[in-house]
């Protein structure tokens, strides 16, 4: 067996420091894990992007841009209705950890991941509200 040689200690497990070695088959499970909340975060960047657009073109009189990027959104709000009101790749996360704290699935502090949905359906809400009365007033 794997023995400690007897003329130098035995090292402590990479357990007892909460790190997965290689050899426990978990590297490529943290790698992956780590692959999705990169590509989460993107993702959640370019739609808080998207939303974050809307009212400041809808200030520019920027109307075709403003209902393009409303009309990203609303087929991302779709997804994820579609999906229980998770993220598709929520899922996708859950399959390389037991985490299930707000975050495990995304690169964002955790009240920011827990509260999300309300804050930025609202501020989309109120984007799409600004950008329609913007868009009655010049179209009189």
């Amino acid at each position: 067996m794997n023995e400690p040689h007897p003329d130098r200690p035995a090292r402590a497990s990479n357990h007892s420091a909460g790190r997965p070695t290689p050899a426990d088959g978990t590297r490529p499970q943290i790698r992956a894990l780590r692959a999705v909340k990169i590509a989460h975060t993107v993702v959640w960047v370019f739609f808080v992007a998207c939303i974050a657009a809307i009212p400041v073109l809808a200030w520019r009189a920027s109307y075709r841009l403003a209902a393009l990027f409303i009309a990203i959104v609303a087929v991302e709000v779709l997804v994820i209705v579609l999906n229980d009101w998770h993220c598709p790749l929520t899922p996708i996360a859950a399959r390389y950890t037991d985490d299930r704290r707000d975050n495990f699935d995304i690169y964002l502090p955790e009240w920011l991941a827990r509260h999300n949905k309300t804050i930025f359906g609202t501020l989309y809400a109120v984007g799409v509200l600004f950008a329609l009365v913007r868009w009655a007033q010049t179209a009189r």
